[in-house]
């Protein structure tokens, strides 16, 4: 498939644009007391956002080995943020499944930064622009959703806005 200058033009500004709002919105959510570390932070996101994943699925929407989690999971198991149950279908796989704790991790550490983003919004962005993106953050979405293998997967609907929250987390 041939893509066109245009196309390569807009990639490069779509991702220029995604990489300085997410620097500023990680500079925007120090949250309350021990700031969770960005891997974590993201893993819980994932799992709120996409329901229980096994540790391959999150190590490929990551781009990291499996091996590469052992430790940040076993430490938000123990933390109780996550919990790990073998699969019904398939006893040699471990589903990760966020816990009430986790989501409650993940709020704290988003809340700041979805505040700040929130306020610029309404602040600077007319309804439209603002329409505009919610379309744009569904769509990027469902961009992200297409490698992963979680595009139609039950609670993955890369459609739908994520549950409360403005940011990527």
């Amino acid at each position: 498939m041939h893509v066109s200058d245009e196309d390569l033009h807009a990639a490069e500004q779509l991702r220029w644009g995604i990489s300085r709002l997410a620097s500023r919105l990680r500079a925007e959510q120090p949250g309350s007391g021990r700031p969770l570390p960005r891997l974590s932070a993201s893993l819980l996101s994932h799992l709120k956002h996409s329901g229980p994943l096994t540790v391959s699925e999150l190590a490929s929407i990551e781009g990291v080995q499996a091996q590469s989690l052992t430790r940040v999971l076993n430490d938000l198991e123990q933390q109780g943020r996550v919990t790990r149950t073998r699969s019904a279908a398939d006893r040699r796989r471990q589903d990760i499944a966020l816990t009430a704790a986790g989501e409650q991790a993940l709020r704290e550490h988003v809340r700041d930064g979805n505040a700040w983003l929130a306020e610029a919004l309404a602040r600077h962005l007319s309804p439209a622009e603002r329409g505009l993106l919610r379309l744009a953050g569904q769509l990027m979405q469902q961009l992200a959703a297409v490698e992963t293998g979680l595009q139609g997967r039950e609670g993955a609907d890369a459609g739908a806005a994520p549950r409360g929250t403005a940011g990527p987390l």
